[in-house]
């Protein structure tokens, strides 16, 4: 019915087991079909890691205008369901490269006595970890944009009871009697 709930961690630990699943066959797969390893590439972790840092740095900047802090520009509406939408996308995306890529170590870890084998799967790892930096900041970045319910009198930030849907990005105008968003 229009409403948005909060990534629940259920669904992206799921995500991140599938994926490790597809992750750990990929490997056995690959060196069936191509009779060498899996590549794993280093710059994936340094491309992850960048991610994680701009959507920090999103957040960083985006927090002062969606709490409205005296000397910023309100965000409009908009933007602030962009930048929800993004969140939500980024966590699950994470969680599934997080998954692939200790899916892939783990195949790697029964062969760690091959140097190219050793290297992959510590590529695996580095990977793996900057894709969990990815799936922190945008859990976070998430529950920046998330706002208090209707029925919430506390203004102090996010305040949701487990499995009621949160307000999101759209404040209301409750200070006049109308529920209606602020433009």
């Amino acid at each position: 019915s229009g409403t948005v709930t909060p990534t629940r961690p259920l669904l992206l630990v799921a995500l991140a087991v599938l994926a490790g699943a597809i992750g750990f066959a990929t490997v056995s797969l690959w060196e069936t079909a191509f009779g060498r390893t899996l590549p794993v590439p280093l710059m994936a972790s340094i491309t992850l890691f960048l991610l994680a840092v701009a959507i920090f740095i999103w957040a960083i900047l985006i927090r002062p205008r969606l709490l409205r802090k005296e000397g910023t520009k309100p965000i409009s509406p908009f933007t602030a369901a962009r930048t929800a939408a993004l969140a939500m996308a980024a966590s699950r995306t994470g969680a599934l490269v997080v998954g692939f890529y200790l899916g892939t170590a783990l195949a790697f870890s029964g062969k760690l006595y091959i140097p190219v084998a050793q290297e992959r799967f510590w590529f695996s790892l580095i990977a793996a970890l900057a894709a969990i930096l990815v799936v922190l900041a945008a859990l976070w970045l998430e529950y920046i944009c998330r706002l208090p319910g209707d029925d919430d009198d506390d203004s102090s930030g996010p305040q949701q009871r487990e499995g009621e849907p949160t307000d999101w990005a759209l404040p209301t105008n409750k200070s006049q009697g109308q529920n209606r968003p602020l433009s």
